[in-house]
């Protein structure tokens, strides 16, 4: 009977998913109507994750490859984010991204406009804040309680003092940190806030077996610095810090870049720590190393 419902149930992600990828590749509907299909389609998807959860074990549940699909992040963790927050559950819906662009694709979107997360939306370019701005005043989900989007230069100096003051502090559900510069001394300077799972941009250009960063400097800027690849953090460091902040490496999206963690505590029967090899175990990842590792590797990186 388990083998049965977990078929069906499967059979079930790969429709609703399929039909979630379909609406935002082609299919001509209204704004107002695609909105409104996405929110019942995902709301579909959130119960069979919890109904799944209460009749199988955790090794029979989907893994990240099965989940993902994209409305408003860059790839497939839409879905992924998803799955995690439905087997998990939540605590207050709140959601810190860094570096959002103009908040229209990002982390947060997804789940501010479409299960009512509360966000805290950070930018350093100031046309990106007001076209995001402009966008969830606008959006029929968002426009009576828009998510907070500032314009700031962020830097480990700056970063608690700005998240404080907007009124974002302990316990949160989600961070996003993709800054393509001083990843890993923002993250590690990061304290007036503890999220249950964080998602950040890593490099897969660096070789698995190093933990290595860029020197810090509060105006890095990898288009003007010695080489664009020349940026961000090693997959390795970030796992050595987070570590020591007590979580876990739980997964990427399918190019082995942006990485999952998760607080220690919470989901560690259905989220099992993962190796740094296995998140860079796909095609993507190896070729970029391959080729472009050689561009960079002498240039002055700091060891963590």
């Amino acid at each position: 009977m388990i083998r049965k419902f977990k078929q069906k149930a499967e059979n079930f992600i790969r429709s609703a998913v399929s039909s979630v990828l379909q609406e935002q590749n082609g299919i001509v509907v209204s704004n107002a109507q695609q909105a409104q299909n996405t929110q019942v389609e995902q709301a579909m998807i959130v119960n069979q994750y919890r109904l799944m959860k209460k009749l199988m074990v955790p090794g029979e549940m989907p893994s990240f490859r099965d989940v993902g699909f994209k409305v408003h992040s860059q790839f497939e963790e839409d879905g992924i984010l998803l799955y995690i927050f439905s087997v998990i559950g939540t605590t207050n819906k709140r959601v810190v991204e860094i570096c959002a662009g103009e908040g229209i694709e990002c982390m947060a979107a997804n789940l501010i406009i479409n299960h009512g997360w509360e966000g805290l939306l950070f930018d350093g370019d100031k046309n990106n804040v007001d076209r995001g701005i402009n966008f969830y005043a606008s959006n029929h989900s968002t426009f009576l309680y828009p998510p907070i989007f500032k314009q700031a230069w962020l830097t480990r100096e700056n970063i608690n003092q700005l998240i404080a003051e907007n009124g974002f502090k302990n316990e949160i559900d989600l961070l996003s940190l993709d800054i393509d510069g001083n990843d890993y001394y923002i993250m590690e300077a990061i304290n007036v806030i503890k999220p249950r799972v964080i998602i950040c941009e890593t490099h897969n250009v660096i070789p698995s077996d190093l933990a290595i960063t860029i020197p810090y400097k509060s105006d890095f800027n990898r288009m003007e610095d010695l080489h664009p690849d020349f940026a961000s953090v090693s997959l390795l460091a970030m796992k050595t810090l987070l570590n020591k902040k007590g979580y876990r490496l739980i997964g990427s999206h399918r190019y082995g870049f942006n990485a999952i963690f998760m607080l220690n505590e919470v989901g560690k029967d259905y989220f099992p720590e993962v190796s740094v090899e296995s998140v860079h175990d796909n095609t993507y990842t190896k070729f970029r190393t391959k080729t472009a590792w050689k561009e960079v590797k002498d240039l002055p990186w700091v060891n963590i």
